[in-house]
């Protein structure tokens, strides 16, 4: 099953409604935020407020009541999603931490659309079949290999962090 949220339909009554509503095994938000080593600094941007980390991680664990298998794989595949400060990496483990997650996905750097939009295509093909770090690792040889783009240079396909299980 999936739900997609899209503009101004991504509230935080609609995500909490859609997360809370269905057991997903994988969350993908596509939007920008900040992320710091400290929670307080760490927040994701919704369509019409900030979500902190403290509700994000309240949504998260909300559908533990109705699924006790946690969110698998939390992605976030926005602009710079795992950088911050020193220590952002350790602020990101610790939203899939608090949340509930296995793992997250995310990015050290800001990122191109259309490479990442083909990223993640290619990623979640793989993962069908790989585990998380394989199904990484072929998405971004594919990028890499495109034939129509130019997407050799590593700022395309090697901005991409697993923290967490990544298995």
């Amino acid at each position: 099953a999936s739900n997609v949220l899209l503009n101004d339909s991504f509230t935080e009554l609609n995500f909490d409604r859609s997360v809370s509503q269905t057991p997903f095994r994988v969350v993908h938000l596509a939007t920008h935020g900040q992320f710091s080593s400290n929670p307080q600094q760490t927040f994701l941007l919704m369509w019409n407020k900030i979500l902190s980390i403290n509700e994000f991680s309240r949504i998260i664990q909300s559908r533990l009541k109705i699924d006790r298998n946690p969110v698998k794989l939390l992605v976030l595949s926005a602009c710079d999603t795992a950088s911050g400060d020193r220590r952002a990496a350790l602020g990101l483990a610790g939203i899939a931490v608090r949340s509930g997650a296995l793992s997250t996905l995310a990015t050290l750097w800001q990122i191109n659309d259309d490479s990442t939009a083909q990223l993640m295509k290619h990623f979640y093909q793989h993962l069908k079949k790989h585990s998380q770090a394989e199904a990484l690792r072929r998405a971004q040889l594919d990028l890499w290999q495109a034939a129509a783009k130019d997407w050799q240079v590593p700022a395309f396909w090697s901005g991409y962090v697993i923290i967490g299980n990544w298995q």
